[in-house]
């Protein structure tokens, strides 16, 4: 199950991801959560704990659909830290079995890079006119001391019984510092891109279309974090 990030949608982000890992074999599900009514071409924008409850019913649903034990959330930016903020705070983890989180805001960035990456967004998708409307509420949510932020780490943020692997660049211009992504607790892989690709500039937005993140994902699904393979040039943005 992919999550998007902030101001994007299921079809716009991990979309290409998704693809991808679905040639390689995996069932994959995706929908956009965080969504004002009435307007559901941009998610990512509503309170993290409405946008939790909605993921966790979903995840819910696809196990149901599928009759599956567990089911693997794959997160980008918001998405990511969504991706860990649901199995800790929804009661869901017993039905979780990875989480493969992209550049999650873990501990918390700057509301300035929020909101650069809402306007980045913006620029492709409109999110720029849904934040005059209704505002971006993950905004301050997500930045250092934010609500979400203190929520997600009263306690350890891992827990029991779900592999965990946290990604990012060494380039992300947009959740920094960038070892403020990772979650130092026993059992959590915790990978810059450039441990595998020295020479891949690939930024924030980029990581959701790197093929080298996308090789770095099919390794903590599939229990193999130190895994080689044959690196491409990313994108710096």
């Amino acid at each position: 199950m992919l999550l998007h990030g902030l101001g994007a949608t299921y079809y716009e982000d991990l979309n290409v991801l998704q693809g991808w890992l679905a040639a390689r074999g995996y069932c994959t599900f995706a929908s956009t959560y965080g969504a004002y009514p009435g307007f559901p071409f941009v998610g990512g924008l509503r309170d993290i704990d409405e946008s939790a409850a909605e993921i966790a019913a979903y995840v819910r649903q696809v196990r149901q659909w599928t009759g599956a034990e567990k089911v693997d959330l794959v997160g980008h930016s918001e998405g990511g830290f969504q991706s860990l903020y649901v199995t800790k705070t929804q009661g869901i983890a017993g039905d979780i079995g990875n989480v493969v989180a992209i550049a999650p805001p873990t501990h918390g960035t700057s509301f300035a890079n929020l909101i650069t990456l809402a306007n980045l967004l913006g620029a492709k998708n409109g999110v720029d006119q849904v934040l005059r409307l209704f505002g971006c509420v993950p905004c301050t949510q997500l930045t250092k001391g934010g609500s979400a932020i203190t929520k997600i780490e009263d306690g350890p943020i891992a827990q029991e019984g779900v592999h965990y692997t946290v990604l990012t660049s060494r380039y992300d211009e947009l959740v920094t510092p960038t070892e403020t992504s990772f979650v130092r607790e026993p059992g959590v892989v915790n990978q810059y891109v450039q441990d595998f690709c020295p020479l891949d500039p690939v930024g924030h937005i980029g990581e959701a279309y790197d093929t080298n993140v996308w090789n770095m994902v099919a390794n903590g699904l599939e229990g193999q974090p130190d895994r080689r393979f044959v690196c491409t040039a990313g994108s710096p943005g």
